[in-house]
């Protein structure tokens, strides 16, 4: 007899395999996490209407979709728009074909336009579903009046409904009217036993992440000019990894370092294996995000043992700056509060945060959070 697959519901799934989705990366970990106790379908954008064997017992339901991320599209624009309705019938469709054996469960991620076509498909198949939100869910989508109300309903119908960060569920419930639960993202961690970081300066630091206002990394480069040559004393090389929308300032503006003779680099998305190597040879990690609940990054950097400089936003504050700090945590979310921190960062042993790092990894276990979900 055929065991029922778990079904995940995605916009995040890898396509290309270059690390451009951080999240995707994240689902795809997961949905192999869970293919150990039975079969496993994601709904996943894709070139076309397919279906691919992904590894073990996953399969893949792709859906199609435009090679920009699908939070860049504007319906406004027509080419936009068309992509916008092509993907709205095909992700429907997809999870209808993913779910017609009967799934032992149906879980989107995320809240839109996923947790609507699990509803739907749910009430179809009259059955369950759970979703689970991003940041972009609730303080992006839920603030337009229209999806406000498709994302409280969406929360309310489901059978479980999670958030990836503390406050974000708070916010989410508040949105639905009903209880939300944090459940933390994390992706699986290949390397082991990476060396520690440095004891002294010069240090190395390092951004991953795409190149959008949302990540702050225009934040990042003003900071960096703010920074005097007794600071730079104490750098050995600071990586900017990722690429998206602001791709053309960032390099630009670290050019414009590198010729005053600021070891700054501009790099590319990297593959999963290639950042937890380019993490582990950093001592520091930056997070200068203006919007964050907790970020892929920030478990990646724990996982892997190092300390990070972050904005005092989403969560964050309260995992970097708790009672057992994990970093250093800017004053305010500007510009020349994360140089300050930087400073902070540069004038401290990255060893003097090890033993509060090492805990805050073990809150981020991937066997645990499938378990929870299954």
């Amino acid at each position: 007899m055929t065991r029922q697959a778990f079904v995940l519901v995605t916009t995040s799934f890898p396509i290309a395999g270059d690390g451009s989705e951080a999240a995707g990366s994240f689902v795809s970990d997961l949905a192999e996490q869970l293919a150990i106790d039975g079969p496993v379908h994601v709904v996943a954008p894709g070139g076309d209407s397919t279906r691919e064997h992904w590894c073990g017992g996953v399969d893949v339901f792709r859906y199609p979709a435009p090679e920009k991320p699908l939070s860049t599209l504007r319906p406004w624009r027509l080419p936009d728009a068309k992509w916008i309705a092509r993907v709205l019938r095909g992700g429907l469709q997809a999870t209808r074909a993913a779910t017609a054996d009967g799934p032992s469960h149906l879980l989107a991620l995320w809240g839109l336009p996923c947790g609507e076509w699990a509803r739907r498909v749910a009430r179809e198949r009259r059955i369950g579903y759970s979703v689970w939100m991003l940041g972009s869910d609730v303080w992006s989508l839920g603030k337009i009046p229209g999806l406000r109300g498709a994302l409280a309903r969406v929360i309310r119908q489901a059978e479980h409904a999670y958030a990836d960060g503390y406050r974000l569920a708070d916010d989410a419930g508040r949105i639905a009217g009903s209880p939300v639960t944090f459940l933390p993202s994390t992706r699986r961690i290949a390397l082991s036993a990476p060396a520690g970081p440095r004891y002294s300066p010069p240090y190395r630091l390092i951004f991953l992440g795409r190149w959008h206002a949302n990540k702050g990394v225009d934040l990042l480069l003003d900071a960096l000019d703010r920074l005097g040559d007794d600071d730079w004393e104490r750098i050995e090389r600071i990586d900017i990894q990722g690429g998206g929308p602001l791709d053309k300032m960032v390099r630009s503006r670290a050019l414009g370092l590198q010729r005053a003779g600021r070891p700054v680099h501009a790099g590319q998305y990297l593959a999963k294996v290639e950042a937890e190597a380019a993490i582990a040879s950093a001592d520091w990690v930056l997070i200068p995000s203006r919007i964050e609940s907790i970020p892929v990054v920030f478990s990646d950097a724990m996982k892997l043992g190092r300390p990070v400089v972050s904005m005092p936003v989403g969560d964050l504050p309260r995992l970097v700056a708790g009672a057992a700090p994990t970093g250093v945590l800017a004053g305010a979310l500007r510009a020349d509060a994360y140089a300050d921190a930087l400073r902070v960062a540069l004038a401290t042993s990255p060893d003097q945060f090890a033993e509060d790092v090492s805990a805050m990894a073990s809150k981020f276990d991937l066997a645990t959070l499938a378990g929870a979900l299954r």
